[in-house]
């Protein structure tokens, strides 16, 4: 999965805006969401080309954690080859398949079907060995302790309601030694009104933190249309979230959004390298 603001390009699907109720479930409605906006040709749900595959399998490859910043290959072990690595909320085709073309064993986790049969689209055209997996990134029940060497999660976490059990599941997963590679929103870039901001105009309008549900079901539907639900996390619970569950903190980026006017104004987005220590 990845990036905010994508559900504008969603407004005129078919679901409409899910009434909140008490049994309201977020997990739900976000799967649905990301499944329409695979069939609405979304900017993340669109597989990479053979062509990426073959440079990857010649030690030519990137992938992105935040907007279309590549992550710096030192981020990385030196050599990927066998390297067990879980694409965290990850699907689309497109950091899973790269990652194993060039010689990873890689895992590709996310909430959404269609997200992942992106991968399995790809795995099949390029002849790529790659696992997927179905379920809330809360939850790595699926996964025995230490399965991973390298977790990578690209932009996504915009989308979770908590994030304290993901840190946690992420400690658990991975090998002691291993390395958490995060993207996460600046969560100042929620206090904007969202349709102003596709004005290209900056209009302060909420308080944070904030989430789409905190919106009326006409305001949600204005901003939002059929998309995910989001809500911004702070950087206590990002940053410090990771170090409370045991992460010891290596590197740290930023960088402007991609497609937003934000971007003239401030880092909308910030990377994270973190690893397990071993004792």
């Amino acid at each position: 999965m990845h990036y905010r603001r994508i559900s504008q390009r969603s407004k005129q699907g078919a679901l409409g805006f899910a009434v909140v109720t008490e049994d309201f479930d977020p997990t739900a409605h976000n799967r649905v969401a990301w499944d329409e906006l695979v069939d609405n040709d979304n900017e993340w749900s669109r597989p990479v080309g053979p062509e990426i595959i073959a440079k990857a399998r010649q030690g030519d490859w990137s992938v992105v954690l935040i907007g279309h910043e590549p992550i710096p290959r030192d981020w990385f072990p030196s050599d990927l080859a066998g390297a067990r690595v879980l694409c965290l909320a990850s699907g689309g085709g497109q950091q899973g398949p790269v990652l194993a073309a060039a010689g990873a064993r890689v895992t590709v986790f996310d909430n959404s079907p269609k997200q992942l049969a992106r991968d399995d689209e790809v795995a099949a055209r390029d002849g790529l060995e790659l696992r997927t997996v179905l379920g809330d990134m809360r939850d790595l029940g699926a996964f025995d302790d230490a399965s991973f060497d390298v977790i990578v999660n690209p932009v996504s976490n915009v989308f979770c309601p908590d994030l304290t059990p993901v840190w946690e599941e992420t400690f658990r997963v991975l090998r002691p030694g291993g390395t958490l590679m995060v993207g996460f929103m600046n969560p100042d870039v929620y206090i904007f009104d969202e349709v102003a901001l596709d004005r290209q105009e900056l209009v302060v309008r909420h308080r944070l933190p904030f989430s789409s549900l905190d919106l009326s079901e006409s305001d949600r539907m204005r901003a939002y249309g059929s998309g995910p639900i989001e809500y911004s996390h702070s950087l206590t619970e990002q940053i410090g979230g990771q170090l409370a569950a045991g992460f010891v903190l290596t590197h740290l980026s930023e960088a402007p959004h991609h497609a937003d006017v934000t971007a003239q104004h401030l880092s909308a987005y910030i990377a994270t390298r973190a690893v397990k220590p071993r004792v």
